[in-house]
């Protein structure tokens, strides 16, 4: 990836802001910045940290793909910098952390290409994960049974997924997997699989359905009509300073210099 960012001609516009976004003195500083968490954000930690060492020679920017549940735990743990979490932070975690969305990103629902639906409504999306609907027939497809695909417990995507639907502790998954790729390849297997991945990491291999009559695009979730959205957070300690290191690349990624590498990894930026 990082020689791809390097020909990107945002880099070249990044000298200038990162100044401005409390970029520290290369000449003289150094240290890695530890992300934790959401598999999710893997391409826009990835866009992110890659421009951001581009500039800064002597800073590391780690990420670790543990899930939204572990990377907030870890930050908890004081395990790394800064988690990473593709849900909002619980009621409980609020205590002691802070959420700060860096991207909005929308969930796809997915379907192998073979599937002849096209649109769904959130109604009839939880339906069929909650069994109440087991045959493709009965939502306007083939005569075929219909098989769930989701993630694990601690995955933020599936907490996204089930608070929009209405379906937590409800889905009668046929498979719970560890990853979004894992989904992915799944569906894109299984001409009777339906599943749900966050869009930045959608391929042509699977189909993402419209919900509703409203297509996922960069409009359509960040004027809010499509409905299947969440952030992309960046979890960090109430009441705690980040190091010097750790609070310069936070202030970059927060900011609209980063906006345009958001974009590029396929998720949307937050309006400001």
């Amino acid at each position: 990836m990082r020689k791809i960012i390097s020909t990107l001609t945002v880099v070249g516009l990044l000298v200038a802001a990162l100044t401005g976004c409390g970029a520290v003195d290369t000449q003289n500083a150094s240290g890695t910045v530890a992300t934790d968490g959401s598999t999710s954000m893997e391409k826009v930690i990835g866009y992110l940290s890659e421009a951001y060492m581009e500039e800064n020679n002597n800073i590391k920017v780690t990420y670790n793909p543990t899930g939204s549940g572990s990377g907030i735990q870890a930050v908890s743990d004081g395990r790394c910098d800064i988690g990473l979490s593709s849900r909002d932070l619980k009621d409980e975690e609020k205590a002691n952390l802070e959420g700060t969305v860096v991207a909005i990103d929308g969930i796809a629902i997915i379907v192998n290409p073979k599937n002849p639906i096209k649109d769904l409504t959130i109604e009839q999306i939880a339906s069929l994960y909650k069994g109440e609907v087991t045959n493709w027939s009965e939502v306007g497809g083939g005569d075929s049974p219909v098989v769930l695909i989701g993630r694990e417990a601690a995955s933020g995507t599936r907490d996204g997924f089930e608070s929009i639907t209405g379906t937590e502790d409800l889905c009668k998954y046929s498979q719970e997997l560890t990853a979004t790729g894992d989904v992915i390849q799944t569906v894109a297997s299984n001409p009777n699989a339906i599943g749900y991945a966050s869009l930045a990491s959608v391929k042509d291999t699977v189909k993402a359905l419209d919900v509703e009559g409203v297509t996922p695009t960069t409009e359509t979730i960040q004027n809010g009509k499509y409905k299947v959205q969440r952030g992309f957070l960046f979890v960090t300690k109430k009441n705690a300073k980040l190091s010097e290191t750790a609070q310069a690349f936070y202030d970059f990624a927060t900011s609209s210099a980063a906006d345009d590498l958001i974009l590029r990894a396929g998720a949307i930026p937050v309006a400001r």
